[in-house]
């Protein structure tokens, strides 16, 4: 049986397909995994997701598997180590970034009890399912977004304009952004998280 995808999900790209067949869009309320995305999503700014995919498991041993109060800690000298590593994104901005982002997670942890506590609440704690028909309609970023989005910004994150954090809301299932012909749109919004 063909099952219909939304439209960036090639099937030429099996890391795409699976991505979008079992994670993108469910509710996410796990900190390590809100961070995981965060870091990849700043790593993805002007590259394409796929790229970024390819690169996750490299991703995951260079950044001690996205444990925040690791990352936290890194120093120049392991920073200078990320740049040589050619499974990830050689970026010293975008490196420089996790790091940072890492130390103002601990500390919106420390203010909300969790992460998860202080974004659900730019959706009021439920996913927003949308109702797009095809790719043209769904937005790049959104009201709920630049809240967001200037809040982190706010707080000391770098790599997270409104862009991202839309793309992170939609990753995280804050926004179900499944095409109406989707089928993976019903078996989200039906799942009980």
């Amino acid at each position: 049986m063909n099952l219909k995808r939304c439209g960036w999900a090639s099937d030429a790209d099996p890391l795409m397909v699976e991505y979008h067949d079992r994670e993108w869009g469910v509710p996410v309320h796990d900190d390590r995994k809100h961070f995981e995305f965060l870091v990849l999503e700043g790593a993805q700014a002007g590259l394409s997701w796929s790229t970024v995919l390819k690169k996750r498991d490299a991703y995951r041993r260079a950044f001690s598997g996205f444990i925040p109060e690791k990352v936290a800690l890194y120093t120049e000298k392991r920073i200078q180590k990320l740049l040589k590593d050619p499974g990830i994104i050689r970026n010293r901005m975008k490196i420089e970034s996790a790091v940072r982002n890492a130390r103002a997670f601990l500390a919106l942890q420390k203010e909300f009890g969790s992460f998860d506590t202080y974004c659900w609440r730019f959706v009021n704690g439920r996913p927003k399912a949308n109702r797009w028909k095809t790719m043209r309609e769904v937005p790049a970023t959104s009201i709920e977004s630049d809240a967001f989005s200037r809040d982190l910004k706010l707080r000391g994150f770098s790599f997270t304009g409104s862009t991202i954090i839309y793309a992170h809301m939609q990753a995280v299932g804050m926004v179900n952004d499944h095409l109406t012909g989707c089928f993976r749109r019903r078996e989200v919004l039906e799942k009980r998280f």
